[in-house]
């Protein structure tokens, strides 16, 4: 029987290999979220985030907190302004500089931003460490959750779709490359790994929330190019434009893929169980 950290392993390896695959001729980029970035924008201040509402529970003014894989700010802003300091630890340029670009704009002054992996990141403990949506591609599972745990005085918080982010667009996977798309680990493979680790963790299911949708049919059709693997000229984008009337709903002023399934959030949260250094 597999055990549960080598199966995680497993699960990525072959993702990535289907993708290399697939993606032939067609580059990786630099930094995967430079499309992206501006997307995470958001109002630290909002008080309509049910998510935030939810984290803001764990923090007091006197935590200090440390972000892994923080992005362009949308969890970790809304902190820095309940805590003492923030931490935010984040690889991608891109990310980093809306992140920073934010704190700027909004006058917040307890943040510092590493940028750098978690993996070689050199940041000091914190009182909470809070990981959103960042593991889905670590393949060393077992290294990457024993350094939150080291970093962590009081709590552990990780954040994790029941499907990865991107499932919503398995369907199409298959009508453009005829295959079903392997799947990434997601919130069920991880608690399997945590109990491997003898780590006693709390699942909280959180409200579901909407797949994330897009500004005009230009954009829907270049960001479902680029996660699908298509080169700009070619046969299968031309056949993924035209899929774009029936693939596309107007919701909330924007575009979302018709019939996207809810994505369905879950925090796990435990003490840790060694002292931080």
């Amino acid at each position: 029987m597999m055990l549960a950290t080598q199966r995680w392993k497993t699960m990525i390896e072959e993702e990535h290999a289907q993708s290399e695959r697939i993606r032939g001729a067609v580059p990786p980029p630099d930094d995967h979220w430079r499309p992206y970035a501006q997307q995470f924008r958001a109002d630290p201040r909002r008080t309509d985030d049910s998510l935030v509402n939810r984290l803001l529970q764990e923090v007091t003014p006197d935590h200090t907190v440390l972000d892994v894989g923080a992005g362009g700010g949308r969890l970790a802003l809304p902190l820095a302004l309940r805590c003492r300091h923030l931490v935010a630890v984040e690889p991608s340029s891109s990310m980093c500089a809306v992140l920073r670009q934010q704190v700027s704009e909004c006058s917040i002054r307890n943040v510092s931003v590493v940028e750098a992996h978690w993996e070689e990141a050199e940041v000091d403990a914190a009182d909470v460490v809070l990981c959103a949506h960042v593991m889905y591609v670590v393949s060393g599972i077992e290294r990457f959750v024993r350094k939150l745990e080291t970093h962590a005085r009081e709590r552990v918080l990780v954040l994790l779709y029941q499907a990865r982010p991107q499932s919503q667009l398995h369907p199409l996977w298959k009508r453009v490359h005829g295959e079903e798309r392997l799947p990434l680990p997601s919130l069920p493979e991880f608690e399997e790994v945590l109990s491997e680790l003898g780590i006693d963790a709390h699942v909280e299911l959180l409200p579901p929330q909407p797949a994330r949708g897009f500004d005009d049919q230009e954009q829907a059709l270049e960001q479902l190019g680029r996660r699908l693997y298509l080169a700009p000229d070619s046969r299968q984008m031309a056949a993924l434009e035209g899929m774009l009337p029936d693939l596309l709903e107007e919701m909330d002023g924007g575009f979302a893929i018709r019939g996207a399934k809810l994505r369905e959030p879950g925090l796990v949260w435990w003490q840790p169980q060694r002292a931080p250094r």
